[in-house]
């Protein structure tokens, strides 16, 4: 091959370990979706098959359960391969081993389908090994094999799958499924890689200028001119010294065959991170990325928050003109990945524990940066190092607003520390919807959103107190599960599970609008009874502070007489004879105490007399027997008996309190004795009818969402219930408007959980930025 640069004596060749490493990413991100399409046509094939075909869909379905681990090992062991091409000696020491018996059907049928790819790609192969050759001599290593043929592919597969008890019949509609869609993949792959090393200077071959002309139309990027080095004073270079000029990315930046989406998923997003709402999303979108900019304070886009490369500028890294790290040195050229990339990567990650989200959960704003990290993790285990790539900016922004998201619901809705598990098995499938489709944060039908919704109204304000509560979550969590078995790319699946989450809350929400009758039925006889208590001290104050009475008389009228007031008052009313017969007959009473000072004998018994019967039902209402009201009233007649005894003015006992009328004491810390309430609020919360929900902090900062079950016809007080049904507070007017200008109220406008989230989003963006 002619030297560009003879005189210097510098190899005008790619640095091969760079070169090997844009291979092993252009292999893997082809490659990235097998054995997982494998099932979808081999699941239609058996359809077609009818009844007969039962066992293999079992088997089928054993395959899908695994299909995250199984595209995980399949990727793991293609970038294996180029890994053991750079270091051969990693299999030495390898044992040898029988195979088991349950295998000998796959590698049948991989040997089968190896020798048809051989012979199909024949040229292309004899290729490749040339210039792989020249790989490996440049590495100074032992000449490899290709890591992409297709004997190296069809063990890839069996490896993949083998372990879980694959039936012949299955097997064979595996491999068939891999021909069928291996064939265009490979058609496509083996020219790419042949290109890359052809434009690295590693070998010519027959029909690289067609395949190079192909692939610079296709991949103008990946194929970018080689920049010209400076010159350089003439000296002598050893290996050691070997300088390589700026290069542009070696791998392609698409992949056209990728397969295509299913219908479904087509039909809510194309499944490549186009977004069909960019219209209603691009002001919050501008906002969100300069919130970013803010805490990033111009950071680098990177999955890796500081990898070495981008801190020093590590030689031999791809860098890009214009880019400098910290003294000078030059920092490597980053490529944006690919929706369907982060996706992959989401897919294989997300039937993983999902500790790490449910601590950043528990932290707020902590659960955007473990994402990211948890993706820079995932994309080095499948081969694609984040010190080499990025987020493009509507993947940030999918970050961001799914992170942004979930902590909304737990900053605004009472959500217990057992929903936390559930939401974090949903980070990651929530990204991939918000990836792929952007409609889930428009519309309002979206069945990701409803599912959210349901799952909120489940888990809000659910410590698992009841076998009611408990079920929900349960439920709850089983459907969470499911999203992580079965989500890939269909979002019927949330639909699926919306429907059956739905029909439980159904038969939970009839449970609560008996709860709320209940609640309300004994605020009003709270009411009932602290009015009437209050009727009945304005009437016993202004006997007590009439005449001096004895002891007897006074403990009657301020115990017995003070709570036949109260009942006749409940059951009668004001305006009954009998209330006006009962505030007699403790006049009447208070008059015979007077004839007693006086020592009037004849007429204080006359008196007595007539009160006996009187006096005898009043004890009764108090509970009193027959043989207990006869007790009573002798005392009263002994009391009364020395004219001489000491009288006095009785002072009023004090009100009898019922624990639920301290609430609002203790949420306003002290009442409103002292607080103006604020006529703007007073004027909302009066308008509020039966029905509305309010966001509320409790006097400790606790969300809780609370709904107006009940307004007090006798007081006009809201009583606030929760989403069990159970009373949160029962309060004025004035002092829910005291609540509302501290800024512990808001008001939902009939907001479901989702849209309440995404508004303190934004407003949490716009305040930021």
């Amino acid at each position: 091959m002619i030297n560009q640069f003879p005189e210097q004596g510098i190899d005008p060749r790619l640095d091969p370990s760079r070169v090997l490493e844009a291979l092993k990413r252009l292999s893997v991100e082809r490659m990235g979706t097998f054995p997982t399409v494998l099932y979808i046509g081999a699941e239609r094939e058996f359809a077609e098959t009818g009844p007969d075909a039962y066992h293999e869909l079992a088997g089928l379905n054993v395959l899908r359960a695994r299909n995250a681990s199984d595209t995980m090992t399949f990727r793991q062991q293609i970038a294996q391969g180029f890994d053991e091409f750079r270091n051969p000696f990693i299999r030495a020491g390898v044992a040898l081993g029988l195979i088991d018996e349950d295998m000998i059907d796959l590698h049948l049928q991989a040997q089968a389908l190896t020798e048809i790819l051989d012979k199909r790609y024949q040229t292309q192969l004899l290729a490749l090994r040339t210039q792989m050759e020249e790989l490996a001599l440049a590495m100074r290593v032992p000449t490899g094999a290709n890591p992409v043929s297709p004997s190296r592919l069809c063990a890839t597969l069996v490896s993949s799958i083998g372990g879980s008890g694959v039936s012949e019949p299955l097997g064979r509609v595996l491999f068939r499924q891999f021909q069928q869609q291996l064939v265009p993949i490979l058609d496509a792959l083996y020219p790419n890689l042949g290109a890359v090393l052809n434009r690295a200077g590693y070998g010519v071959n027959a029909w690289a200028p067609a395949a190079i002309a192909k692939f610079e139309r296709e991949e103008p990027e990946a194929v970018a001119p080689v920049a010209k080095a400076p010159q350089l004073p003439e000296q002598a270079f050893t290996p050691q010294q070997q300088v390589y000029p700026p290069q542009a990315p070696l791998y392609p930046q698409s992949a056209p065959f990728a397969p295509a989406p299913s219908p479904l998923a087509r039909s809510v997003g194309d499944g490549t991170g186009s977004h069909r709402h960019s219209t209603e999303l691009e002001p919050l979108r501008e906002q969100l990325r300069l919130w970013r900019m803010e805490r990033q304070h111009g950071g680098v886009r990177s999955l890796s928050q500081a990898p070495v490369g981008l801190q020093y500028g590590v030689p031999g890294f791809p860098v890009s003109a214009g880019m400098a790290g910290p003294g000078g040195h030059a920092a490597p050229t980053m490529r944006e990945f690919q929706a369907r990339e982060i996706s992959s990567i989401a897919s294989v990650l997300q039937a993983e524990p999902p500790d790490v989200f449910a601590r950043a959960l528990g932290t707020t704003g902590k659960l955007a940066e473990a994402m990211r990290g948890y993706l820079a993790e995932g994309a080095r285990r499948l081969g694609l190092h984040p010190e080499y790539t990025a987020l493009s900016a509507n993947d940030e922004d999918a970050v961001d607003m799914v992170a942004l998201l979930f902590e909304s619901l737990f900053r605004t809705h009472a959500l217990q520390e057992r929903a936390r598990r559930v939401y974090a098995r949903l980070v990651l499938p929530y990204l991939k919807v918000a990836i792929n489709d952007d409609s889930m944060f428009v519309e309002r039908g979206h069945p990701a959103r409803r599912l959210l919704d349901a799952l909120t109204e489940a888990c809000e304000d659910n410590n698992g107190s009841t076998p009611q509560e408990r079920e929900l979550l349960e439920r709850a969590s089983a459907v969470s599960q499911r999203i992580v078995a079965e989500f890939n790319e269909d979002v019927s699946v949330f639909e699926m599970a919306y429907a059956e989450l739905e029909d439980l809350l159904s038969q939970q929400r009839r449970r609560v609008e008996l709860q709320e009758q209940r609640a309300a039925k004994a605020s009003y006889g709270r009411e009932r009874l602290a009015q009437a208590r209050t009727r009945a001290d304005v009437v016993l104050q202004r006997r007590l502070a009439q005449t001096p009475l004895t002891q007897a008389v006074g403990d009657f009228l301020t115990t017995p007489w003070r709570h036949h007031l109260v009942q006749t008052l409940l059951r009668d009313g004001e305006d009954s004879v009998r209330f006006r017969d009962a505030i007699a007959m403790g006049d009447a009473l208070a008059d015979a105490d007077g004839l007693a000072s006086r020592a009037m004998g004849d007429a204080l018994v006359r008196q007595l007399l007539s009160l006996e019967e009187p006096l005898t039902e009043c004890l009764a209402s108090s509970g009193l027997d027959a043989t207990a009201a006869s007790h009573g009233l002798a005392g009263i007649v002994r009391g009364l008996a020395d004219p001489d005894v000491s009288r006095r003015v009785r002072p009023m006992p004090p009100p009898v309190r019922d624990e639920p009328e301290q609430e609002s004491r203790l949420w306003l810390a002290g009442g409103t004795d002292t607080v103006r309430a604020d006529p703007l609020w007073v004027g909302k919360i009066r308008a509020l009818e039966v029905g509305s929900w309010l966001r509320l902090s409790d006097a400790q900062g606790e969300p809780i969402s609370a709904k107006v079950a009940w307004v007090s016809p006798l007081t006009s007080r809201l009583l606030l219930v929760n989403r069990r049904g159970m009373r949160v507070l029962a309060a004025s007017i004035d002092e829910l408007a005291v609540l509302g200008a501290e800024g512990r109220l808001a008001i939902a406008t009939g907001q479901s959980p989702f849209e309440a989230a995404m508004e303190q989003l934004q407003q949490q963006i716009r305040t930021a930025a």
